[in-house]
């Protein structure tokens, strides 16, 4: 585990073409290569919710954190018609070679899914496991909903606000400090000349013909309720996939280590180190007769046990937020319509 008031340091890969990545390694274990998207490693380190994911799978990991070629610390000089699949290869390439990694796991995040998978296709001998978070084979699937395509239309029209937005669009309007660092974190990640190329790219970004050959085993992760990523896209490249998995732990919002940071470690560094999924990492697998996921039977132990929405994310780990949409999912299952009630249901299923 890294020290908390440290940030690991920053070196530097050369691509087969010449581009300089900037990549981070920390912690010891099982390798996982983090492919990125839209980011800036120094800005992210000053977000809290992903420092604390950053540092607890570097607890049983090997994490490996790059910025893609024209974002963050990587060289921003690129050529911006050439910003898809295949330059997104040569950046991981370079940083697995620099960081000396024979077997690893990589993690695909939004639009570095489509490279990742390709990646897995061409080394199927030295990529041992493979996590995959909104995206898809055909990056134009999670790019058709109404909402994100506002959100892109606002790259070139105002920088600033698509920042904002972005940032808002992960966490909430109260995310307050969070925000604002997660919003600078996207402003200085890269220029909006660079932004608008790669999402261009991504648009026409497809590797679908790939999938069959992708035999590395695979974990497609997507939030219960969220609906900024079409549910059908995640289980659709799941069933693609010859050895891939589809879980659905619970929340509403489009990323992983944001609102139950212990859980979702836990089910990446599970799986990148033996291939499991514990119960407990997709807590809505297994549900009491009222349908009480075990995290809504932890919240309303706890709720019966006087604890306030604070003090309740504060024991589990995760965020007021989420604490009161657990609560309005209890309550709407047991048929209560307070505390004592809830309270009562509690005792009587022995929770209290």
């Amino acid at each position: 585990m890294p020290d908390p008031g440290s940030v690991p340091m920053i070196r530097y890969a050369t691509t087969s073409d010449g581009v300089s990545v900037a990549w981070q390694s920390t912690g010891s274990g099982p390798p996982l290569v983090w492919m990125p998207s839209l980011g800036n490693l120094v800005a992210q380190w000053r977000i809290p919710f992903l420092r604390r994911a950053y540092e607890a799978l570097a607890g049983s990991l090997q994490l490996v954190l790059y910025d893609g070629r024209g974002t963050g610390s990587s060289s921003r000089q690129v050529d911006p018609d050439d910003l898809g699949v295949d330059a997104q290869l040569r950046d991981l390439d370079a940083v697995v070679a620099a960081a000396g990694l024979d077997h690893y796991a990589v993690l695909g995040y939004y639009h570095s899914v489509p490279a990742a998978l390709a990646h897995a296709a061409a080394h199927p001998d030295r990529v041992t496991r493979m996590v995959l978070f909104g995206g898809s084979a055909r990056t134009r699937d999670v790019m058709s909903p109404s909402q994100t395509q506002a959100l892109l239309s606002l790259v070139e029209q105002d920088w600033d606000l698509f920042a904002e937005s972005a940032a808002h669009a992960w966490l909430g309007w109260q995310a307050g400090e969070a925000g604002r660092l997660l919003a600078e974190s996207f402003r200085t990640a890269a220029s909006p000349t660079v932004v608008t190329a790669m999402f261009r790219e991504a648009a026409q970004t497809d590797v679908h013909e790939l999938l069959p050959s992708v035999r590395t085993p695979t974990l497609v992760v997507h939030r219960q309720s969220d609906r900024q990523m079409p549910p059908e896209v995640s289980a659709g490249l799941a069933a693609a996939l010859p050895n891939g998995r589809l879980v659905q732990p619970p929340g509403d919002r489009p990323a992983l280590f944001l609102e139950d940071v212990a859980a979702d470690v836990e089910l990446v560094s599970r799986f990148v180190a033996d291939g499991t999924v514990t119960e407990r990492s997709v807590a809505a697998v297994t549900a009491d007769r009222n349908g009480l996921t075990p995290r809504e039977r932890e919240v309303l132990r706890l709720l019966a046990g006087g604890g306030t929405n604070a003090g309740i994310a504060r024991d589990l780990d995760i965020t007021e937020h989420t604490v009161e949409r657990h609560v309005a999912n209890l309550y709407r299952k047991i048929g209560a319509r307070g505390r004592a009630e809830a309270t009562a249901y509690a005792v009587r299923a022995g929770l209290a």
